[in-house]
């Protein structure tokens, strides 16, 4: 596996005081590690038929676009309440300083779809524990999670401790 940490800008005290914020920019504009990180997930999915890649809102839209083209699957937008115009299922889930709801069309996928989960970001896991919750509203079967970016001494795969979590950069 290649390390593409190389191409992840450090920023700090972004978007507050204390937290260096892993931009993901680089990477996206450098083609050749944008292809390579989208060719690393594909190849550790491409043996599952999955059915649908979901992508949560904003950034992982952008690998999750790509990789259900790379593997031949559909592409389904998991957005912030408000953003989706048809009957949808929402989850709400806290946050250090608030809450959050992100929502999902309820017509996504067919009930028993292989789903893969997809995001630029793993931090404490709320999101993405959200994101599980609707997906097993919709009866699909999650057959795993790629996440670009994993900070793992916050422990968010602890919030989801039943699927496999494929991280290509930890910090």
């Amino acid at each position: 596996m290649h390390d593409f940490s190389q191409f992840i800008r450090e920023i700090p005290d972004f978007p507050k005081a204390g937290i260096i914020f892993k931009d993901i920019t680089p990477l996206l504009g450098n083609p050749t590690a944008f292809h390579k990180a989208t060719d690393e997930f594909a190849r550790r999915y491409k043996s599952e038929a999955i059915d649908a890649v979901v992508g949560i809102d904003a950034r992982g839209f952008i690998f999750a676009a790509a990789l259900a083209y790379r593997l031949g699957a559909a592409f389904v937008p998991i957005r912030k309440s408000g953003k989706l115009p048809f009957d949808k299922y929402e989850v709400t889930y806290d946050l250090e300083y608030g809450s959050d709801t992100v929502a999902i069309h309820r017509d996504a996928f067919p009930k028993g779809s292989k789903v893969l989960i997809c995001d630029d970001l793993l931090a404490t896991g709320g999101t993405l524990a959200a994101s599980v919750n609707l997906i097993e509203k919709l009866e699909g079967n999650i057959v795993g999670i790629a996440i670009l970016i994993e900070l793992t001494e916050l422990n968010g795969r602890e919030q989801v401790p039943d699927y496999d979590i494929f991280s290509l950069i930890k910090y």
